[in-house]
Parts: C-alpha cells; sequence; structure tokens
C-alpha cells in the first residue's frame, strides 16, 4: 500500500506521516520517506533544489525533481512494495504537478512526460493537507528563517497560487486524494481523520 501526503509548505505533513508512521508500525511493516532525497544517492540534487541561492531554469528544476524520484522508487519505494510493506511518502508526483506545473506553468503533459514512471505508479491514496495561505505564513515566521528551504521564503500569492494548484487536483482525482480542512484542527483531530479514511477505504486495523 503506498500512501503520500501533500500540501503547502508549512502545513504539517511532516507532523503526520511521522504521527502515521508511529500508530501503524506495531501492526503493519511499514515505512517511511520523502521527496526530495528520501535516500543517500542523491542528496546533492536536494541540496541543488533547496538552495535559495541557485536560480536554475523553471524546466531544470522539474526534471532534477523528476530524476530524484526516479532513483526514490526504484531504490526505495519499489523495493518496499515489493516487500509488502505499507509506504508512506512525504510529497510525490502531486507536488511537481504543482509546483512545477501549475505555479511554473510548465504544465501537466510536460510533468507526466519526464515523470512517466511516477505516473504509473500513483499513490493507493493521498492526503492533502488544506490550510489558508495567511496561516502558512504565520506558520513560516514562526520558524527560524536561518532554517527556511526554498519556497518557505516565498511570499503570500505564491502559497495562494499552491493552493489553487492542490484544489485543481484534488478535483482532478476526487477518489485518490483526500482533502482535509486542517483550519480549524487540532493535529490529533486530523491525525484521527486520516485514521479513520484508512480503515474505511482499506480495511486497516489502525
Amino acid at each position: 500500500m503506498f500512501i503520500t501526503f501533500e500540501g503547502g509548505d508549512g502545513v504539517g505533513k511532516t507532523t503526520h506521516v511521522l504521527s502515521l508512521f508511529k500508530t501503524i508500525k506495531n501492526k503493519y511493516p511499514v515505512i517511511m520517506t520523502r521527496e526530495p532525497g528520501g535516500y543517500d544517492l542523491v542528496k546533492t540534487i536536494k541540496q541543488i533544489l533547496i538552495n535559495t541561492h541557485n536560480k536554475i531554469n523553471f524546466a531544470t528544476e522539474a526534471l532534477l525533481y523528476a530524476a530524484d524520484r526516479i532513483e526514490h522508487l526504484q531504490q526505495v519505494i519499489k523495493p518496499a512494495l515489493s516487500d509488502n510493506k505499507i509506504v508512506i511518502c512525504d510529497r510525490y508526483l502531486d507536488s511537481s504537478f504543482v509546483y512545477q506545473g501549475y505555479v511554473r506553468k510548465l504544465g501537466i503533459k510536460f510533468i507526466k512526460q519526464i515523470n512517466y514512471l511516477a505516473y504509473n505508479l500513483l499513490p493507493d491514496i493521498t492526503f492533502y493537507l488544506d490550510l489558508e495561505p495567511k496561516q502558512i505564513l504565520k506558520r513560516l515566521y514562526v520558524r527560524n528563517k536561518s532554517k527556511l528551504e526554498g519556497f518557505d521564503t516565498q511570499k503570500l500569492f505564491w502559497h495562494q497560487q499552491i493552493r489553487k494548484g492542490y484544489l485543481r487536483l484534488c478535483r482532478r482525482y476526487p477518489k485518490r486524494i483526500i482533502k482535509i480542512n486542517t483550519n480549524n484542527l487540532s493535529v490529533k483531530e486530523v491525525h484521527l481523520i486520516i485514521l479513520e479514511k484508512l480503515r474505511e477505504l482499506f480495511g486497516l486495523n489502525i
């Protein structure tokens, strides 16, 4: 089973990936991973992508993400699924659809073409954590700015565009992508919604 978490920076993806992993690990074989850089081989790619001083062409950026994703698929995701493990991933192909395809205006078709291997292995379920852009910015400003990575330093319009992109994906893939409005919910409440959906749709004993 392949589970992914999506959303803008600061919405709580990493928190919920870890929470779900801790809940599942005592009952099912499971791994958690992330993009970009969910393995050792191409950490250099991640450094290029998150380095705010590197101004690269948008198509180059998309190709770097695609390269990272191919290695991630071959080295981490596919082997785990072959071993009948549950894979929980912090970001996947949907991030490229939104960030490069929609916001960077490269188009969904181009993103599909360069990510054809990933498009042939879509998640069983994706949790999109929805949060108002102004709330996202408040969370990001609370963080230590010296630790912000890449897109975290963008302003309100950027986060509004990201949200629009994800909402488009929710409409495009309504059976796969579960939208969770997190604006007025605690971390625990969101976690319980995630568990309930996994029980309801896949019969997981969690």
